[in-house]
């Protein structure tokens, strides 16, 4: 069970390093070839910051553990709203008002319905993943033709970065992050295992959790900064991306079965979760800390009836 852990821990480590150091070297090395702020910030980052979990959905998908992979991205969308927001407004409110995401939390919850209805068929295979990842273009070309980035605003951008450090940042992040997830399925297979508990199940808690954490940090480190606001846009893109890029990607590299307990309950926890941000997002109404509070007591309840 240490080793286990050890496993779980080490995965984690190496995800959040890989992460970091893939994202600082594409961003860099896109805005050095000339690609213009808001590409980058809407392709080249987006597609870094999931890296962690895209590579954790395919290795456990090629190890046949179709319930880590996608227990994954289900558990990791759930955790973007209830934790990731309930912990950052008790940090710092989260004021809604004056952010238009109304059109993009529109696309969050269409990617929502879309994967329900091909989960709903017991498997996602190529053509499924295709279908997501033609909405996943689609949203990124409404994105690119209404959308603006600032130089500023873009995740691991450094001006002036020579060329070897760049080519440092992407070799260690190609090398730590499939092995990172490597590691991570590996122990947390085993510690299902042992617990006599259903990978689907570690999946949407513990793997969930452990690959969001980045998203965490980031939404805090945020929220002490004066901008608790940014964390809004983290977990709507966030869970756009999940849903479409990842298991689009996995789900065309090998077939996904779904697990019957996961069309009960956990597919529509996660609409439920979606739609909580509604009436904040709408109205303008602010997240305070009494329900970022609220939010993370929901988390302790769906987790408590998982376990």
């Amino acid at each position: 069970m240490i080793v286990d852990i050890l496993l779980v821990l080490g995965g984690l480590a190496l995800l959040v390093f890989g992460g970091d150091l893939l994202v600082k070297g594409a961003v860099n090395l896109a805005l050095r070839l000339g690609i213009t702020p808001l590409v980058v910030g809407l392709t080249v980052v987006a597609f870094g910051t999931s890296a962690p979990e895209l590579l954790v959905s395919l290795s456990a998908a090629l190890n046949g553990s179709s319930g880590i992979a996608l227990g994954n991205v289900v558990g990791s969308n759930i955790a973007n709203v209830v934790v990731i927001l309930g912990f950052t407004s008790l940090v710092s409110v989260i004021v809604t008002k004056g952010h238009d995401l109304r059109e993009s939390w529109a696309m969050m919850m269409g990617a929502s319905v879309l994967l329900i209805a091909l989960a709903a068929t017991g498997q996602i295979g190529m053509f499924g993943g295709i279908i997501l990842l033609l909405a996943l273009v689609a949203v990124l070309w409404r994105q690119l033709s209404t959308g603006r980035v600032d130089d500023d605003e873009i995740e691991g951008a450094e001006p002036g970065a020579k060329g070897r450090k760049i080519a440092l940042w992407l070799g260690g992040g190609l090398v730590a992050l499939p092995l990172g997830a490597n590691l991570l399925v590996s122990g947390a297979t085993q510690i299902a295992q042992e617990f006599g508990i259903s990978d689907t199940v570690i999946g949407l808690t513990l793997v969930a959790i452990g690959t969001s954490l980045p998203e965490l940090a980031a939404s805090v480190a945020s929220a002490v900064r004066g901008r608790a606001d940014m964390a809004l846009g983290n977990v709507v893109g966030s869970n756009i991306f999940n849903i479409l890029a990842i298991l689009g990607i996995t789900s065309i590299v090998t077939p996904l079965s779904i697990p019957p307990e996961m069309l009960r309950l956990d597919l529509w926890v996660m609409l439920g979760t979606s739609l909580l941000m509604a009436p904040f997002l709408f109205k303008g109404i602010v997240i305070s800390r009494p329900v970022g509070a609220v939010f993370l007591a929901l988390y302790g309840a769906y987790v408590w009836v998982l376990l």
